[in-house]
Parts: structure tokens; sequence; C-alpha cells
């Protein structure tokens, strides 16, 4: 219940700070261009909270429904303009002014996006070193030359300093390229290219490990399987497992790595089986029923978790702290690429090329922002930029109702030289209303089916 609450309040914290940055990049450029304000709300609904400017009278309102926000001008279409406000109402104003202020809002996301990961640079971002400890067999990194403590140095001509960077590198890559050089420094120090032959993998971005899928393992520490710590209650405790029992086996599988276990019971839930410990120098045999997590039914769980041993990690991890020009060039770079991976992404799912997996709605959203914000602040930041940009992208689709939609009819106001009749727009809108809560409903259809295991 406790991980269910904070993933709640991070997801509500999350959608906060993004609907605020994109709403007030509408609200910005408008009174900067002399159109007038009158509501800014963070939600719909019910306000919350609410406060009337007495300098210029804008609403400013935090409503009751987090998904979404909305900046309201003056408009003669939705009320009567008194003659001395008319030239600030929004209908009124030139094309490029108007189309300033619907591109204001995604804009805003990237700029926040570029903040973040500005941020994130100047911080420092710690991960694994980019050096490979295993090649799998017939494998596409084993045909291509991969050796045992290779150091990945650039993929497709951009560094990666990590071994995260090198994943998104050949991730990215692979939406439209079927081979991938990938620079590498051997274990005698010589550098080499190697050539990954991505044809035939198959969809990258549908799986949780794209380096895994090409036959990459990285260099890491074997983290001994001996209980840490239990859960008060939980499976583990109720089973007769003991903190400092050393898992020996489970089932039929001999253990040397704490993460094999975890693998193992996340994937058996609600299932009984049977652990082998050693415990002060003796073996015991001791067999319980796994439960499941809270957030997702399909992935086992018994309340178990590894002694620490941070201090192995120290010499697997490579920390990248940039000062303040090369973290903003890194974060424009990481920004730019994002968001043309998003936009490839979105273009394979609509023709059928990429699983409508990759979607992600509010479920998938809140479980992500409980657990990268407890992990620490710079995974926090992270979710967040790739979430903007997400959003941003989202918004410039060119649907009737969205940010894109509304370019889209100056678009063709600027080509024929007049505005499309409201009884067009008026229908455009309801098409794209459709449209998105059909997506909205597949968004939650995917969300359901994960937590069902389907």
């Amino acid at each position: 219940m406790d991980s269910f609450l904070f993933a709640s309040f991070a997801f509500v914290v999350t959608l906060g700070i993004l609907i605020t940055a994109h709403e007030y990049g509408h609200f910005w450029v408008a009174r900067r261009l002399g159109v007038k304000v009158l509501c800014f709300s963070i939600g719909f609904g019910k306000p919350l909270w609410r406060r009337i400017s007495p300098v210029d009278g804008t609403e400013y309102r935090v409503a009751v429904i987090p998904f979404g926000g909305y900046v309201k001008m003056l408009d003669e279409r939705e009320a009567p303009v008194p003659e001395e406000e008319l030239s600030r109402a929004f209908n009124r104003q030139t094309l490029p002014v108007r189309t300033a202020i619907v591109a204001a809002g995604p804009i805003a996301n990237f700029i926040f996006a570029i903040l973040a990961f500005w941020l994130i640079g100047m911080l420092g971002e710690t991960g694994l070193k980019p050096i490979v400890q295993e090649v799998k067999p017939d494998s596409i990194a084993y045909s291509a030359g991969f050796q045992v403590d290779d150091r990945i140095l650039a993929v497709d001509q951009k560094s990666a300093p990590s071994w995260e960077r090198a994943a998104f590198g050949i991730l990215a890559a692979s939406m439209d390229k079927d081979e991938v050089p990938v620079r590498v420094e051997d274990a005698r120090g010589m550098e080499r290219v190697r050539i990954l032959q991505l044809a035939g993998t198959g969809d990258l971005t549908d799986v949780d490990d794209p380096m895994a899928k090409v036959g990459l393992l990285p260099h890491r520490p074997v983290v001994p399987p001996i209980i840490g710590e239990l859960v008060a209650g939980g499976a583990a405790e109720r089973g007769g497992l003991k903190v400092d029992d050393r898992i020996v086996r489970v089932d039929d599988l001999v253990l040397n790595d704490w993460r094999e276990l975890v693998k193992y019971i996340q994937q058996h839930p609600n299932t009984i089986v049977e652990f082998e410990v050693e415990r002060a120098g003796e073996r015991l045999t001791i067999s319980l029923r796994t439960g499941a997590k809270e957030e997702d039914l399909s992935v086992g769980y018994v309340g178990a978790g590894v002694r620490n041993y941070n201090h192995l990690l120290a010499q697997y991890q490579v920390t990248v702290q940039l000062g303040p020009i090369d973290a903003l060039v890194t974060s424009v770079e990481k920004t730019v690429g994002l968001s043309w991976l998003i936009i490839k992404m979105t273009g394979r799912m609509l023709s059928g090329d990429a699983s409508v997996k990759n979607l992600g709605g509010p479920v998938t959203i809140a479980k992500a922002a409980g657990q990268t914000a407890s992990y620490g602040l710079v995974s926090f930041l992270r979710f967040l930029a790739g979430l903007s940009i997400s959003l941003a992208v989202l918004n410039l689709l060119p649907i009737p109702i969205l940010d894109g939609g509304h370019l889209l009819f100056f678009a063709i106001e600027a080509i024929k030289g007049s505005p499309l009749s409201e009884r067009l727009q008026a229908e455009g809108q309801r098409i794209g209303m459709i449209l998105l809560l059909m997506l909205m409903g597949l968004a939650f259809f995917v969300d359901f089916s994960r937590l069902l295991g389907s």
C-alpha cells in the first residue's frame, strides 16, 4: 500500500510539473504578444485552489482532475468581447501570432527536457562502464567480432561513456539502419570498429535489454545470494527464511548471483518454490509460496532484499559529470536524439512495424514515476525529461484538439488565405476527440494487459 501511495504521489507531481511547463509556454507567449488570458488551470473540473489576480483579472487554479490543463484566452468564438478589448482577443491575432502561441506549449516541454538533461549533466550521471563481460555465442555481437573486455567508445559515431548510453545508441540506430558501427578499444588497447548487422533482429524497442538482444552483457559484480533484509509479514519471512541465509539453490536452479534468484522469483508468481539455504554451516530446505507485486501481478515477489554490496560496484561504475557548457551541448543533443527516436517509434507503431506495447498509460507512468523518484533526483529528472519530450511529440501530432491539430488548421489557412469554416473546425475537433479517446483506451488496455501478464 505504501508503494502504491508513493507511486500515486509521484505520478501527480510528475503530471503537475509537466503540465505546468506546457501550459506556461502558452500562457507566457500569449501574454507577451498582447493576448488577454482569462484562466490558467492545472487540471480539469472542480477547483481545489483558485486565485484571481488583482492586476489583470486572470484566474489561476488547480483543479481536481490532474490529467491535463488549459489556458483560456479572450476569444469571440467562445463569448462576446467588449469593443475596447477586441485587439486582445486570440481570434483577432495574425496567423504568426496565433501559431506562436499554440506552438509554445510543446516548445516549453522541449525546453524543460533540455534544462533537466543539463542539470543531470552537471550533477553527474552514474552508470556501468561500457565494458563487455560476455558475448553470447551465435549472437549478432559474436558475428560482429566482439570480444570479452572490449570497451565501447562510440555507437554510430556518437560517444558512449556508459553502458546505458551505448544501449540507447544501438536502440536509436536500429530504428532506421541495418548496419550499426560500434567503435571499441579491445583488451590490448587497440581501437577497432565492430559492425552490428541488425537486419532481421526484430523490434529492439519491444525488449527490456537491447544489448542482451544483440548478445552483449556488461561487466558487473557477482552479488552473493545472501539475504540482507526481510519485509515484515512477507512470503520469505512467513516461509522461514532469515537474514544472513545464503541461498544455494531454488528448485533445480543452483545460484551464484543474487540477480539469478530475483529473475527466477519474478518469473514464478504465486508458485510454491523450494529453497536450499546455508545457515550457520548447515544446509536447510524450505518451501514457500511466492507472492506477486501490487503494481504488476505477473511479477513474483517474496519480500527479501540482498545484503548491501555497494562497495563492490565502484570498480564497475563510471560517473559522467560535465561543466555548464558541455552539459548544455549534451542536453540539446540528448533532447534532439530522444525526440527523433520517439517520432520514429510513433511512426512505426502507426504503420504496424512496432508493437503497441511500447505505449504507456497512466498505470505505467505512475509505476515509473514511483520507481525513478525512489532512486533519487537524477533518475527522476531523467524520467521527467523523457516524458516531457513524449508529451511534446504527442501534442504535435496533427490531430484536431491537440496543438498539432491547431497548427494543421493554421497551415491550411496559410495555404488557402483564409481560415477553415467554423463548421469544419468543429467537425475536426469531434474527430480529434474520438481519436484521442481511442489512443487513451489503447494505452489503458496495454497497461492492464501488463498488469494481468498477458
